[in-house]
């Protein structure tokens, strides 16, 4: 009795160790995870204010592949304009620098080797970023606000006119092919921009205002057809989108989570990021 007794005592004090170990494991894992924030289920929550606001505009976020480094743009204040920050995990702790004091809306490539910012792009060489190179002669005469691409290499990106019109650009045998714009599906409603390309290409996100929205610019998906072309558009729903303005959606490379901006005040001229479980994406995905 006295052994059996012995021997539930160690095999419970065996199991408190091991999982005080498992949970100090993934303690210790999350921290190296997204500012070591607490992930958001299906209703989106500000990411890191702790970390990114600091009293001004914040927006456009966007990951290194790996997930160790976060880059987005602060205006405002003594921040006259768009300027580029990046926190990197380094030595167990999240340390915040500046890249750049005006930069485009940033977007890291799948294979984590280029900077877009728009029109321009940097490369990353012995892992630093070069200097800012230009996208191209084929997109010099276009208003680039925001450039994502696929893992193929195709660009998706908007152009800054009165309506806003997003258009594409396949890599052939090394070169860029002329843009073409996206059918109506996607480029209606009095407002359209910043498109988020998923890595397979099987959907699209980006913002726009336009009829039956929840007020200000929307946040809308849009999935891609078996015959090519691009379904519905698709409204995220009340879990994103509010009477205020909801931009720049993207996902994560891990492709757990979408991250948006949301915009207030006059004009828009304070935004925080927020961030929701990607499975919101899942649970629209068509099965055809």
């Amino acid at each position: 009795m006295q052994f059996g007794r012995f021997s539930l005592l160690f095999s419970f004090f065996s199991f408190m160790l091991f999982s005080s170990n498992t949970v100090g494991k993934e303690e210790q894992a999350q921290a190296h995870l997204y500012l070591g924030q607490t992930p958001p289920g299906l209703t989106a929550i500000p990411f890191a204010t702790e970390y990114l606001d600091k009293g001004h505009r914040v927006g456009s976020a966007t990951f290194s592949t790996d997930l160790s480094e976060i880059y987005f743009r602060r205006r405002g204040g003594e921040y006259k304009h768009n300027t580029l920050f990046v926190y990197k995990y380094q030595n167990g702790q999240w340390v915040e620098s500046l890249v750049a004091s005006k930069a485009g809306q940033p977007f890291i490539s799948s294979d984590g080797h280029t900077l877009h910012l728009g029109k321009q792009l940097r490369v990353r060489e012995n892992n630093q970023w070069s200097g800012i190179q230009q996208l191209g002669t084929t997109f010099a005469d276009i208003p680039i606000m925001r450039l994502t691409a696929s893992q193929s290499g195709t660009y998706y990106f908007d152009e800054a006119t009165e309506k806003g019109n997003i258009r594409f650009s396949r890599l052939v045998d090394g070169h860029y092919q002329t843009p073409q714009s996206l059918s109506k599906t996607i480029n209606s409603g009095k407002w359209t921009a910043h498109p988020f390309i998923a890595q397979d290409e099987s959907y699209l996100i980006w913002d726009s205002v336009r009829y039956g929205g929840f007020g200000d610019s929307d946040l809308y998906i849009s999935f891609k057809q078996p015959d090519g072309s691009w379904g519905m558009a698709i409204n995220l729903g009340k879990a994103i989108n509010t009477e205020h303005q909801e931009q720049f959606g993207s996902v994560s490379p891990d492709g757990k989570y979408l991250f948006f901006n949301r915009a207030y005040g006059q004009n828009g001229d304070k935004a925080q990021i927020y961030w929701i479980s990607a499975k919101i994406i899942e649970a629209l995905r068509p099965h055809f």
